[in-house]
């Protein structure tokens, strides 16, 4: 399981840090991702980093604006949010691939989700 933290209120525009870190375990060698649920909606997937740290993927709706990195040193993940608007809002969630190949944003193909950790977008 994974333990997400940095979540927060800021006015639109603002920033936060994300950080994502396996709970009790090395970070595994397979694609994270960041996911984030809003109320009433479906969870969707926004960004995910491969097993190499080389290659990143990002929804429309984050792309230009959210930033992804894995410190496998550090056994952390980031999720580095700029610009924020207020249907960013949302309760964020990372996991861990469940194959070594999967590289998507789709979170059927993830395991290991945390309690998330909650951002509010609010002026």
């Amino acid at each position: 399981q994974f333990v997400e933290s940095g979540g927060g209120s800021v006015q639109p525009g603002g920033s936060l840090r994300l950080s994502c870190e396996p709970s009790g375990f090395i970070l595994p060698a397979r694609t994270i991702g960041w996911f984030r649920q809003a109320p009433g909606k479906e969870r969707e997937g926004i960004s995910c980093v491969s097993r190499d740290g080389v290659d990143t993927l990002y929804s429309r709706a984050v792309e230009g604006r959210f930033t992804i990195s894995r410190d496998d040193a550090k056994n952390t993940v980031f999720l580095q949010l700029d610009s924020l608007k207020p249907e960013d809002a949302a309760v964020y969630y990372c996991a861990a691939a469940r194959s070594e190949l999967a590289y998507t944003l789709s979170d059927e193909a993830y395991d290991g989700w945390g309690q998330g950790t909650q951002v509010i977008v609010s002026s």
